[in-house]
């Protein structure tokens, strides 16, 4: 059979359905081939048979291409009726420091996009109307990256999807993966860092303990875990000789972990202000790579779908502008100084 636009294969997949209600179910995101939603009526289709499926009216996945910029901090890369994923910008929290604060973060930017008290730069984006669903959702947090690491992580988006996806990163099935620039190079191309960490009674603060240490200090103290491999090495001239990129794999995730262990190996990550000495001292008195933030960003991340056990699903984001010029730099052999 010729090819035929969407909305005619679903009239005649639901031939007592009047034609501009079939409509407003494309419109609205409730249609899908092959599990894509598809939301332009007369998108042209050879025969979907089977694959193409109708949601039901409760929120299902929105489809947001390569990602929606609902904020210049945030993008949307992923929202249905359990989970949200964004790729957060550097300098932004991820969720508010405490509960009760309404500190500016991604949290709240998703909280009022999805409420219609934010609306994107995007002139296109901005004319785009939500179906009624999606008002309903209440961004809830799962994990936080740090406010000057970029990247990809996950809020839910209803109180039992939050149990369900808290209970993977306890259980370690929630899979974050990162790249790091470094001052240094690794003893081995690849391997594992496992370290006793002790968060400070301010909780700003990570320390990494011996085994004694950690012995004395009794259950406060937790296992940190990080899986590493060498990426590329680029000579530097100064006192830093090489920097080198590294994808990291958590398999726990504490509070600043790649930070601090990176930094207790002699590895630490550049412009981290908390955990690389030759940033406390200042760039201008050691040499050192000069970069605004910690160079740490969470490119993809992967988890089981809290509605659809089995389900795993994916997603990533490149580096931001300020890496690849960090990166550029380094490659051409000129200062880095980002």
């Amino acid at each position: 059979m010729s090819s035929r636009p969407l909305l005619e294969w679903l009239l005649l997949k639901h031939p007592d359905t009047p034609k501009s209600r079939a409509k407003q179910w494309i419109i609205a995101g409730r249609v899908s081939v092959d599990g894509v939603v598809i939301r332009k009526p007369h998108q042209p289709l050879e025969d979907p048979g089977k694959s193409l499926k109708l949601a039901d009216r409760h929120a299902t996945t929105l489809g947001v291409d390569t990602g929606w910029e609902i904020h210049p901090r945030v993008t949307l890369l992923h929202l249905d009726s359990a989970v949200a994923i964004v790729n957060k910008g550097a300098g932004l929290l991820s969720v508010p420091a405490m509960p009760a604060e309404d500190d500016l973060s991604a949290l709240s930017i998703l909280t009022d996009y999805l409420a219609g008290r934010l609306k994107p730069r995007n002139r296109e984006l901005a004319a785009r109307t939500l179906p009624p669903a999606y008002r309903r959702l209440q961004p809830l947090p799962v994990h936080r990256l740090d406010q000057y690491t970029t990247g990809v992580f996950c809020m839910a988006t209803n109180p039992t999807a939050r149990q369900h996806l808290i209970a993977q990163l306890k259980a370690h099935t929630m899979t974050r993966e990162y790249v790091a620039f470094v001052e240094g190079r690794p003893r081995s191309p690849n391997g594992v860092w496992r370290h006793s960490l002790h968060l400070s009674r301010d909780e700003l603060h990570q320390q990494v303990l011996s085994e004694t240490q950690a012995d004395d200090a009794g259950p406060e103290t937790r296992e940190a875990i990080t899986h590493y491999e060498v990426e590329a090495e680029y000579p530097v001239v100064g006192s830093t000789p090489f920097v080198t990129k590294l994808r990291l794999r958590l398999e726990t995730g504490l509070k600043h972990q790649i930070r601090v262990q990176a930094a207790h190996v002699g590895l630490p990550l550049v412009g981290d202000r908390t955990y690389n000495p030759s940033c406390r001292r200042g760039y201008e008195a050691t040499g050192a790579i000069q970069f605004e933030r910690q160079a740490l960003h969470a490119w993809r991340l992967s988890l089981e779908h809290p509605n659809e056990p089995g389900k795993r699903m994916s997603w990533t984001a490149g580096l931001p502008k300020d890496l690849r010029e960090l990166e550029a730099a380094l490659r051409s052999g000129r200062p880095a100084t980002c």
